[in-house]
Parts: structure tokens; C-alpha cells; sequence
């Protein structure tokens, strides 16, 4: 959504809901939640132009907390429920949120197939590296090494999922990373990646200090990459096969034809569907 030229009417606090989030205190998502709230006030964005989609997981409970269309979906199934809403309401400023978990291990296929299709629309990944309504359970980005958890003993012994490069290499034209850490720039980065007119990745480091007590240190060792954003997808895959996963800011941002589908196809009522409905179930 790159033309937004709305004045601020509505401060970050009127896009939250009455629903009291159920996360462990020190939670990254807590940040998450509330640089998305500024991102739409600054945006200067009506509530009821925009639509918070989610799968399952702990992150996933972000449309319960947020004022605006919200949808809660099915586990990694998030992308695709956005993906159809935003073909049939392009209208809409849509934002699908989600974990690790959801978004690249059950719904990794769509992950890559969202960012292939580069439909106006915004993925915000709140990692934790790991599972935390599962207990402690490893995800796709959980170290090879990790063994905190009794869930997996040894732990999970394969390298894990590197969500950037592969928005990169699977057609995303904007990719970023964030920490929670720093709320005011992952408003700014969020801003920027529902401006962008295309499919937008953000994945937020995100720490989880109930699982993973040891992501307390995070705020130690990230860092803004060292080079401003580019346009050229090869250069920030460069750059993030050479990343160790913990500098932060816009390493993509390019321009590149949306996917969108043919408006000449064949068309049904709501009607017409009911009766084909009806005369199959005969």
C-alpha cells in the first residue's frame, strides 16, 4: 500500500482492543503488538480499512488484541486466508502476524508461494525459535545445538530455517528484520513495509524468556546492518547468507510486478453456488 496520505486521527491505543493479552511478562510480543498500533496511527490508517489475519500460536492472538477486521485462523494456514482476502478486497491494508511455528513449518509452502505471488500485503513473524504453546517444543529456526528443552533432548540437530534469505530468494520485495527490543523501529520498519506495493516480510526477533530464558541476551548482540537498504534481490542475499541472524533493519526493498488474477474468468452467485451445493449432496 504504498499511497497512503491520511492524516493521524487515532492514536496507537484506539487500534487496541479491550482484550488483555495473555502473554508471559517480558514477552517480546508485548512490543510487537504495540509498534503495530503505531504503525497504523501513523499511517493515519481507519480501523476498518484494515485486517489483522493469524493462524495459531502464541502470536496469533494478535486480532483479539487489536480494534481492527480480525481473522483467526487455522495452524500455518494464515497467508492463505490473507492472500484470499486481500484478492477479493484490494482495498484493504492487510497484515497477516504469526509465529515461527505457524509461519514456516506447517505453513512454510505458503510462506514461500505468498512471497512468489508478491500480492500488496504485509507478513509480520514473530520468532521466538521456538514453540511456546507446545511447552518448549524446537521449531524451524531453533539452534541445531539447543538443548534446553526435555521436548528435545540433544536438540533438534539441523540447521535452522533462515526466514530472510529465503523471503529473498522466493520473490519478497521487501524484507526486514527486527527486536523487539527496539518498538519505535520496528513502528518505523512496519510503516515502511505497508507502504511498500508489494508482498513485505518482517521477521521480528521476538524473545521468549519463559522457553528461552537465554534470549535475554539478544539486546546485547543485535545491530543495524551495516549497508543501506537495496533494490537488488542477489545483493541482500549476499549479504544475508553472510548475516549470523542478529542485525536488524531494511536489507530489501525492490520494485516488481504483483500477482494478481485474471478479472475475465467465470463467476457465480452466492445463489448459484447453494445450488450446485445442493444438486452434489443429492
Amino acid at each position: 500500500m504504498s499511497t497512503v496520505e491520511t492524516a493521524i486521527t487515532l492514536a496507537p491505543k484506539q487500534y487496541k482492543s479491550d482484550v488483555k493479552p495473555v502473554w508471559c511478562p517480558g514477552c517480546g510480543h508485548f512490543a510487537v503488538l504495540n509498534a503495530m498500533t503505531k504503525a497504523f496511527s501513523a499511517l493515519g490508517l481507519p480501523p476498518e480499512q484494515v485486517a489483522v489475519v493469524s493462524g495459531i500460536g502464541c502470536s496469533s492472538r494478535v486480532p483479539a488484541y487489536t480494534s481492527v477486521y480480525g481473522f483467526h485462523g487455522l495452524h500455518g494456514r494464515a497467508l492463505a486466508v490473507g492472500t484470499g482476502l486481500k484478492v477479493a478486497r484490494p482495498d484493504l491494508t492487510v497484515v497477516v502476524a504469526g509465529g515461527d511455528g505457524d509461519g514456516f513449518s506447517i505453513g512454510g509452502n505458503h510462506f514461500l508461494h505468498a512471497c512468489r505471488r508478491n500480492l500488496d500485503m504485509t507478513y509480520v513473524v514473530m520468532d521466538n525459535e521456538v514453540y511456546g504453546m507446545t511447552k518448549g517444543q524446537a521449531s524451524p529456526t531453533t539452534a541445531a545445538d539447543w538443548s534446553a528443552s526435555k521436548l528435545t533432548p540433544g536438540g533438534p540437530g539441523m540447521r535452522p530455517f533462515q526466514p530472510a534469505s529465503i523471503a529473498v530468494a522466493a520473490g519478497a520485495t521487501f524484507v526486514a528484520r527486527c527486536f523487539s527490543g527496539q518498538p519505535n523501529e520496528i513502528a518505523r520498519v512496519l510503516v515502511e513495509a505497508v507502504r511498500h506495493p508489494g508482498f513485505s516480510f518482517v521477521q521480528a526477533l521476538s524473545p521468549c524468556p519463559t522457553f528461552c530464558p537465554e534470549q535475554k541476551e539478544w539486546k546485547h548482540v543485535v545491530r543495524p546492518f551495516d549497508a543501506e537498504p537495496t533494490d537488488d534481490p542477489a545483493e541482500a542475499s549476499r549479504r544475508l547468507q553472510a548475516d549470523d541472524g542478529m542485525s536488524t533493519g531494511i536489507v530489501l526493498a525492490a520494485r516488481r510486478p504483483s500477482w494478481a488474477p485474471s478479472s475475465g474468468g467465470a463467476s457465480a452467485s452466492a445463489t448459484t453456488i447453494e445450488a450446485i451445493e445442493a444438486e452434489i449432496e443429492a
